[in-house]
């Protein structure tokens, strides 16, 4: 089955007439991966695609860039001026009512918004209905081939390898009094993501003390913070495999240089992975029923956990994103607070779990692990989870 019909087929399933994707200067580069259209040629004239629920698709060109979608093999029209483009897409919609395209109800979902209030009026004005194509982008973006799957477990093994990896660094260099900060850590996790073969797009976070209180901490190099005994670590990191359709993974770990963790430090942790296995337990729990279950769902049993215990207000993102061939995907993410995700967690589909206690000034504790849905089984990437604070210079022996 052709894209265009595994398209249509869903479209009927939701009882919408067609899906009408657009651009402008690579607005909504969702579009070009859902529809397959190679994005290194320029653009810089508005496009429209209409895939039908029923019929045939059929793509507007501009007269400038008429060939820009040659590689899709649908008809097409071209306009030159405004009136025409208006025309042409009028005639590209007639006797279509309800339409899906980019678009979430006052932004609730900003990764699936990418179509402008000016292109939204513009197709209301020819009397169509349009609602939004996120589960659709689910379905056809975040849902991830077998490949890609195993491509996500693989780089979960050597990602959890750099965690220990980078704590033992951590140890040799204080036992050894080997000077270490954020950058050099920084430096030296890059370092241990490419001798493992992977990739990312962004360096990882390496937060000490007050900084991991800072959930998108930015390390600065002109202040080098150093890292000694009796600190706490947060280190964050992303990778995934070299290739456009490798799918990342993603972990956050905690560790404290010295023997032990202090009390207050083990029972915020404590609190943290409690909400993080609350949430991964309703998750494997109605995937193994075959019951839905939505992204906020999981949020609010994390997040429950959280506010039971007094620190609702220091918990202040989502408990989970999509993961996909950006360490951020397009499918549903595990939040409640930030939006609230409708989206159905469903099969063949790759999400974080992360909730966080932030105390600011002090510390923060947040602790990531990966989640797959394949083959109707939720499972976690790169177990064993974190159950403690890593107390580094016990566990190694550098």
């Amino acid at each position: 089955m052709t894209k265009f019909a595994e398209i249509a087929r869903a479209l009927r399933a939701a009882g919408i007439d067609g899906w009408l994707f657009y651009d402008f200067r690579m607005s909504d580069p969702l579009a070009y991966r859902i529809l397959g259209i190679p994005a290194d040629l320029v653009t810089t004239r508005r496009w429209f695609v209409l895939v039908p629920a029923e019929g045939e698709p059929r793509a507007l060109v501009s007269a400038v860039e008429a060939h820009r979608l040659d590689s899709l093999g649908l008809a097409h029209s071209v306009y030159k001026s405004l009136a025409e483009m208006r025309d042409a897409l009028r005639t590209t919609l007639a006797g279509r009512r309800r339409i899906a395209m980019q678009y979430s109800p006052e932004c609730a979902i900003p990764y699936v918004a990418r179509v402008d209030a000016g292109t939204i009026e513009l197709v209301r004005a020819m009397g169509v209905e349009i609602v939004s194509s996120a589960d659709l982008v689910q379905r056809f973006e975040a849902v991830l081939t077998a490949g890609q799957l195993q491509s996500h477990h693989r780089a979960a093994a050597k990602l959890r390898a750099v965690v220990d990896e980078t704590f033992e660094e951590i140890a040799r260099r204080v036992k050894h009094r080997i000077p270490a900060s954020e950058p050099w850590i920084q430096d030296y996790v890059m370092w241990r993501i490419n001798e493992h073969g992977l990739v990312t797009a962004e360096p990882p976070i390496v937060a000490v003390n007050a900084h991991s209180a800072n959930p998108h901490y930015s390390i600065s190099r002109e202040a080098n913070t150093p890292i000694a005994r009796g600190d706490f670590v947060l280190l964050d990191l992303w990778a995934k495999e070299p290739g456009a359709d490798a799918i990342y993974a993603d972990f956050t770990w905690t560790g404290y240089v010295e023997e032990r963790a202090p009390d207050e430090h083990a029972r915020i942790f404590a609190i943290v992975a409690a909400a993080r296995d609350a949430a991964v337990e309703l998750v494997e729990r109605r995937v193994a029923c075959g019951e839905p279950v939505r992204g906020r769902d999981a949020d609010r049993a994390a997040r429950e956990v959280v506010e039971r215990a007094g620190y609702g207000a220091q918990f202040v993102h989502r408990t989970g994103h999509s993961i996909g061939r950006e360490v951020h995907g397009a499918g549903a993410n595990l939040d409640s607070l930030e939006t609230s995700d409708h989206r159905m967690l469903i099969d063949d589909t790759c999400f974080s779990v992360e909730p966080g206690i932030y105390l600011e000034g002090r510390f923060g504790v947040r602790s990531e692990i990966d989640m797959t849905i394949e083959a109707g089984s939720a499972r976690v990437s790169g177990e064993p989870r974190q159950t403690e604070i890593v107390p580094i210079l016990a566990r190694y022996q550098a």
